[in-house]
C-alpha cells in the first residue's frame, strides 16, 4: 500500500488553520487505500513526524514529536547520521500561507523528486503574492479590482488616491483575511497601513464594492479533467469577510449559490482559464466579487481551507475519494528528465566567451 506524506503547520500567520486541515485530512484518509504519515512544520521551523490522530495530538503532544527533514523519498532523523524514518511515496501540502503555500515546500519536495499531489512551485508563488495575482489575472484578460500595491515606505496617501475611497487594505502576502482593513476615509488609512506592514513588507490597496457578494469555486484535474465545483456564496455580517467569520462565528454559506446561469457559467470558465493557463495540478479555489452582474477574480488559494473538499467532495467520503484521485493521480503523472547537457568548460584552462572570465588564472 503506498504512502502518502501529508505536511501541514508552517510558519506562518495561517499555521493554526493548517493544522486543523491537516488533521482532517489525515484522518479522512486513514483506513483508504493509503498509508498515512503526517509531518507537522511547527511555528518555530523545522519539522516533526508522529502519528498524530487529532489536533490536540498537535498542540499538546503527550511526548515530543521527532524531528526529520526530508531526503529523497524519506523522511530521516534531523540529528545524528539521518536515519530513515519513514518512507513515502507522494506527498499532499495542507501549509496554508507562508512558505508552505508560496511554493517553498514544493520547491523541496521536487528537489528530492516526490511526486506533489499538490499545486508546483510557479504557480503557488505567483498566486501568494496578490499583486502578481492581478497581473497575471490581467494577462489572460481576467477582470480584477482596480488596486495599487504599496511598498513599506512608500507614500500611502499618494497611492490610496489613485485608486480612490473607500478601498480595502491588504497584506499583499497573508490570506483568510488576516490585516485586511476597509478605508472609507483618509484619517483611517494610517491605521490600516500600520496593521498591514506589521505583517507584511507589502501592501494592496484596492478599491471597495459595497453589496459586493463573496463568491468561491474550486477546480481539481484528475488525469486530463479539469473539475470544478458549484460556486458557493459565503455571508459575511461586515464590510468584508472577516477570520472569524471564516473560522469561527460565520454567518455561514450557501452552495450552489444563487446566481443567474450566465454568471455562474462565467465564473466556471474564469476559473478553469487560471487553472489550465497555468498547468496546474492539485486542488485549488477561486474567490471572485460579484456586484451586480460584473464579476471580479480576486485571489486563488493554491492549499484552500479543508482543501476544498466540502465545495468538489461535498459529504466525508466523498472528500476522501477526491483526495484519493488526486493523490492516485499524482502518482501516475509520468516524470521525465530532459537531457541535461555538459559542456566541459570547466575542464578548460582558459574561458575565452563574452559571457565567462577570459582567462581562469587563479581567480576561480
Amino acid at each position: 500500500m503506498p504512502t502518502v506524506a501529508v505536511f501541514f503547520g508552517g510558519r506562518s500567520s495561517e499555521s493554526e488553520v493548517s493544522v486543523i486541515t491537516g488533521m482532517l485530512v489525515c484522518n479522512l484518509l486513514r483506513g483508504g487505500s493509503y498509508r498515512v504519515l503526517p509531518v507537522w512544520l511547527p511555528p518555530e521551523g523545522g519539522m516533526v513526524t508522529a502519528d498524530f490522530r487529532a489536533v490536540e495530538e498537535v498542540v499538546r503532544p503527550k511526548k515530543p514529536p521527532l524531528p526529520v527533514r526530508v531526503e529523497g523519498r524519506a523522511l530521516v532523523r534531523a540529528k545524528g547520521r539521518g536515519r530513515v524514518v519513514a518512507r513515502f511515496d507522494v506527498a499532499l501540502n495542507c501549509c496554508h500561507g507562508g512558505m508552505g503555500e508560496d511554493g517553498t515546500l514544493s520547491a523541496l519536495l521536487a528537489w528530492h523528486g516526490v511526486p506533489l499531489a499538490s499545486p508546483a512551485m510557479p504557480e503557488s508563488a505567483v498566486f501568494m503574492d496578490k499583486w502578481l495575482t492581478k497581473i497575471a489575472a490581467r494577462g489572460l484578460n481576467i477582470p480584477v479590482a482596480p488596486a495599487v500595491c504599496l511598498k513599506e515606505g512608500e507614500d500611502g496617501a499618494a497611492k490610496a488616491e489613485e485608486v480612490g475611497y473607500p478601498l480595502v487594505v491588504k497584506p499583499v502576502h497573508l490570506g483568510s483575511s488576516i490585516g485586511v482593513t476597509v478605508v472609507h476615509t483618509p484619517g483611517e488609512l494610517d491605521a490600516a497601513l500600520a496593521l498591514a506592514f506589521e505583517l507584511d513588507d507589502a501592501a494592496l490597496l484596492e478599491k471597495y464594492f459595497g453589496g459586493r457578494r463573496d463568491i468561491n469555486c474550486a477546480a481539481a484535474r484528475i488525469g486530463e479533467e479539469v473539475r470544478l465545483s458549484p460556486p458557493e456564496e459565503v455571508f459575511s455580517a461586515g464590510d468584508v469577510l472577516t477570520y472569524r467569520e471564516k473560522y469561527e462565528e460565520g454567518r455561514g454559506s450557501k452552495c450552489p449559490a444563487e446566481l443567474p446561469e450566465e454568471i455562474t457559467a462565467r465564473i466556471h470558465a474564469l476559473t478553469r482559464t487560471l487553472y489550465e493557463a497555468f498547468g496546474m495540478r492539485g486542488i485549488v479555489r477561486a474567490d471572485f466579487l460579484v456586484i451586480g452582474e460584473e464579476v471580479y477574480f480576486n485571489e486563488l488559494n493554491m492549499v484552500p481551507g479543508s482543501l476544498a473538499g466540502y465545495l468538489l467532495g461535498g459529504t466525508l467520503s466523498g472528500t476522501r475519494r477526491l483526495l484519493e484521485e488526486v493523490i492516485t493521480d499524482a502518482l501516475a503523472r509520468p516524470k521525465t528528465q530532459k537531457h541535461i547537457i555538459h559542456t566541459g568548460i570547466l575542464t578548460r584552462g582558459v574561458f575565452s566567451g563574452a559571457k565567462s572570465c577570459k582567462r581562469r588564472q587563479k581567480i576561480v
